[in-house]
């Protein structure tokens, strides 16, 4: 599964539309929300001339939520910019799938380039970060994703359905609902990754094989990964906060859901908290492992010297009788081998008990 990679040196041009994803066959489509308090319009598979043309009919106080799955066609995504008048490196940026969380705050345009994660299944399957971008013009939010997701289902049950308070507010409270619909996926995802993280703690305390090793490595290679979508995403929620200073942000997103965005980033600080609580886990892991194995491998050599010191003076008793002098007495006893093999035998007892009365194991 594609992973996301974050490249200091920006290798697409600014202000050229170039595709940079992953997706280049995903079917194409358009959504339009368009609703009020009391009314509510929903058009699904139009064309752009069809959808401009709703939107030159439709009411200048509905609140109009654009959606489009499918980033590659190029021409289309230019169209699109001309008509909402949106800049083009703007347009740029959103087909730039290696650059981290973003804001932008312009004249009468607020930009949000987020990250999110895609519904994790599979425990042996990577974590799969997708790029969500938002374009907010005062009544108007636009939202673009790479390929078709499940991320803002419920939001737009509740609009259809006139659920909560999002067909009462402006589009500043819409873009709440949809950053906080890509935030519980991070959440349902960590739950997943915690439960396998508290079974490779297990298998560290239970196993000595070198896949425990590699579990531990992979998983905390994710969870950089994540926490890497998620710190930026603090810092622009932030910003956001700060934003009824501004004259033209006030006008864009209310003083009323500004407020909201303070839970986004309490919410990004919770999940950044549980990032963090299970790296420390899987470090625990990690040194847990090495310590069992340096203290089976010290075992195991204590084992071994033991058995080394016991039989040091046997070998030494076999290697006195095994010299070919004459003048040796005990050679010539009848009974001498058999004396000599008791002995060796109460020697071994004697230094047994010896072990095990200084507890050396």
């Amino acid at each position: 599964m594609r992973r996301v990679k974050y490249s200091k040196i920006r290798k697409l041009q600014p202000n050229t539309l170039e595709y940079s994803g992953s997706f280049p066959d995903v079917p194409i489509s358009m959504q339009l929300f368009i609703y009020t308090e009391d009314q509510f319009e929903e058009y699904n598979d139009l064309s752009l001339k069809e959808i401009e043309e709703v939107l030159k009919n439709s009411s200048a106080d509905s609140i109009k939520w654009f959606n489009l799955h499918g980033l590659h066609d190029i021409e289309l995504l230019q169209e699109i910019g001309e008509f909402f008048q949106i800049q083009s490196y703007i347009m740029a940026e959103i087909l730039n799938f290696g650059r981290r969380t973003r804001v932008e705050d312009l004249d009468d345009t607020l930009f949000f380039s987020l990250k999110a994660l895609l519904p994790y299944q599979d425990a042996n399957q990577n974590i799969e970060i997708e790029q969500i971008s938002f374009i907010l013009k005062s009544n108007i939010l636009l939202s673009f994703q790479e390929k078709r997701g499940d991320f803002f289902h419920i939001i737009r049950e509740r609009i259809r359905k006139k659920i909560g308070q999002v067909r009462k507010r402006d589009t500043g409270y819409l873009l709440y609902l949809l950053i906080d619909s890509l935030m519980d996926s991070f959440f349902v995802t960590l739950d997943v990754v915690e439960d396998n993280v508290e079974q490779i703690l297990l298998d560290a305390r239970a196993k000595y094989h070198r896949d425990t090793l590699i579990g531990i490595e992979e998983y905390t290679q994710e969870l950089n990964d994540v926490k890497r979508a998620v710190m930026p995403m603090r810092e622009i929620l932030n910003n956001v906060g700060t934003l009824h200073d501004k004259k033209h942000a006030h006008m864009i997103i209310s003083k009323d859901s500004l407020i909201f965005y303070d839970r986004l980033q309490y919410k990004s600080i919770e999940i950044l908290d549980q990032i963090e609580y299970n790296l420390n886990k899987l470090d625990s892991a990690t040194n847990y492992y090495f310590s069992s194995q340096s203290n089976r491998m010290n075992e195991i050599m204590k084992v071994l010297t033991i058995v080394s010191v016991i039989f040091i003076p046997l070998t030494f008793i076999v290697g006195v009788y095994g010299m070919n002098f004459e003048n040796m007495p005990e050679l010539k006893m009848e009974n001498g081998y058999f004396i000599t093999l008791v002995g060796m035998f109460l020697l071994v007892l004697v230094m047994i008990a010896y072990f095990k009365w200084k507890r050396w194991f």
